[in-house]
């Protein structure tokens, strides 16, 4: 019986290399500078890391590409089979980053309405960032918040948070914005500089835009629930002017956020409500795996304006307390 025995012998073909691009645009750079130290210039790293990611590109692909002479790094016989692809590599390499470049976009922030004050810190931000492009588009809150952030097509979100949030969605404590109480000129409350909670129960609060799911819906709901409100939230809805002039022509009251940009009519008057002030809440929401190079100072803006629920004097929901006592959640 004959023993035939094989030389086992290493391949480059035996194992499937992961090429690292760096590692291959260093190769490319010391093959046209034929020096490892001008290949470190060029790439703008050390002479150190040029020889580090070349050693570990010939590790990955079990060869040796190069070999030193007098005149500089000369190319082995694998190094001049294997330069034309690598070449390819780089190219494609930086044409796939100079077709996302081109595609770089503004950042996208979705606010509920541009009369709200999400818009206006929106704008702050621009003003101390004119390098940053900003573009505001508008949804119906945390609903189509949830969807659109995950899926890309906006970058951070102003929202009520409510309820748990998919582990990659962060948000930071954006705002807490007092709730004023709008009357007709006729209203008997209508000559206060303020308004107490307590002197508005029993009393009914019209929110025809409190819409069915939403999340300021389940907040003036809350509200209504601790102090005695009647929140009727019956349509239709036709808008801002309609429901302020419809509160205008009295007998009927509503809610509006402080700095909200309410149409100015001459038959409203706006009072503060107080003792304790009912204070909206809201986050900026964002994912976690988005990397546009605006978002992170945009978050950080919001972070240092924030200023927590102060609980002598405010009242929130008591799910949302935790996360508007510190400052991030």
């Amino acid at each position: 019986m004959s023993n035939n025995r094989h030389a086992a012998t290493a391949q480059p073909s035996d194992v499937t290399a992961d090429l690292d691009l760096g590692a291959v645009r260093a190769f490319v750079a010391v093959t046209e500078d034929r020096y490892f130290s001008e290949a470190a210039a060029r790439l703008g790293i050390s002479q150190q890391a040029v020889s580090k990611r070349v050693a570990k590109l010939e590790s990955d692909l079990g060869l040796r590409l190069f070999f030193r002479t007098r005149n500089g790094a000369d190319l082995t016989s694998d190094g001049r089979a294997f330069l034309h692809y690598a070449r390819a590599l780089v190219g494609l390499g930086d044409q796939a980053l100079e077709a996302l470049r081109g595609r770089r976009r503004s950042l996208r922030v979705d606010v509920l309405d541009t009369r709200l004050v999400a818009v206006d810190l929106v704008r702050a931000f621009h003003q101390g960032a004119t390098d940053a492009d900003v573009e505001v588009v508008t949804s119906n809150g945390l609903r189509s918040a949830l969807g659109t952030l995950s899926g890309g097509s906006v970058d951070a979100a102003f929202a009520r948070v409510r309820g748990a949030l998919d582990e990659d969605l962060r948000h930071v404590p954006a705002y807490l914005e007092p709730v004023h109480l709008l009357v007709g000129r006729d209203h008997p409350l209508a000559g206060l500089a303020q308004v107490e909670l307590e002197r508005l129960s029993g009393a009914t609060i019209w929110m025809p835009g409190n819409a069915p799911g939403s999340e300021w819906r389940d907040y003036y709901r809350l509200l209504g629930a601790a102090f005695d409100l009647r929140i009727d939230d019956s349509g239709p809805d036709f808008g801002w002017e309609w429901f302020v002039s419809e509160v205008g022509s009295g007998g009927r009251i509503g809610f509006v956020g402080e700095r909200c940009r309410v149409p100015w009519h001459p038959r409203t008057v706006q009072i503060p409500v107080v003792a304790p002030v009912p204070v909206y809440p809201c986050s900026l929401l964002c994912h976690r795996q988005n990397h546009h190079p605006v978002l992170a100072r945009l978050v950080q803006f919001i972070a240092d304006g924030f200023r927590p629920y102060d609980p002598r004097l405010q009242w929130l929901p008591e799910p949302d307390r935790a996360a508007f006592l510190t400052p991030a959640a």
